[in-house]
């Protein structure tokens, strides 16, 4: 993430027992552009807000509809305990971001942009790890596709693999889908050379 985000029209839901701390982040998140929701109550996953910021030091689980790193929008933890298991307990959380308590409002909007950031960069692993791991779920249709062309056109393991990929670059698609489409029968075994 390179540019600065506008938190402009956000939804925040604070989880947090009202106190200073929750008045002085409400104020500074309103001055951002966010809208706000202060509870102390578990959050409701059909109603995610755009952006969660949960108390650290009394959160439990339960407190958040989701459970590991698999967080489905930025989290920042409100912490004013050095405690290794309130630490803990926010990092199994997804955290992205840690504001200190007391709270100073200076540290908000910092805090907003390293959660979104480190929310999107563990997104965009998860998707290429999904995408690759399907990729490799699809590889035995590429050996079958192989073997086809090696029967069919006489060639050696290598030449087979080639002529696949060069009639997946000239489709502009994965081999893999090439290789489905061949077995199928609705791509035309592709020519030696």
């Amino acid at each position: 993430m390179r540019e600065t985000p506008n938190f402009a029209g956000w939804r925040a839901t604070i989880l947090h027992r009202e106190d200073s701390n929750t008045e002085r982040l409400t104020r500074q998140l309103k001055l951002i552009g966010l809208q706000v929701t202060v509870q102390w109550q578990p959050l409701d996953a059909r109603d995610l807000p755009d952006i969660v910021l949960v108390d650290a030091d009394q959160g439990w689980d339960g407190l958040l509809p989701w459970s590991g790193e698999d967080a489905p929008c930025p989290l920042v933890a409100l912490l004013g305990s050095e405690a290794p298991g309130r630490i803990a307990w926010a990092m199994e959380q997804g955290v992205g971001a840690i504001i200190a308590k007391p709270l100073a409002s200076s540290a908000v909007y910092p805090a907003l942009v390293m959660a979104l950031g480190i929310y999107k960069e563990r997104k965009a692993v998860i998707d290429k790890m999904k995408h690759l791991e399907e990729r490799v779920r699809l590889r035995p249709l590429v050996h079958a596709a192989v073997e086809r062309i090696i029967a069919v056109r006489k060639v050696d393991e290598e030449l087979a693999y080639t002529i696949l990929r060069n009639c997946a670059m000239q489709r502009r698609m994965p081999m893999e889908q090439v290789a489905a489409s061949i077995l199928g029968g609705a791509e035309p075994l592709p020519e030696a050379g």
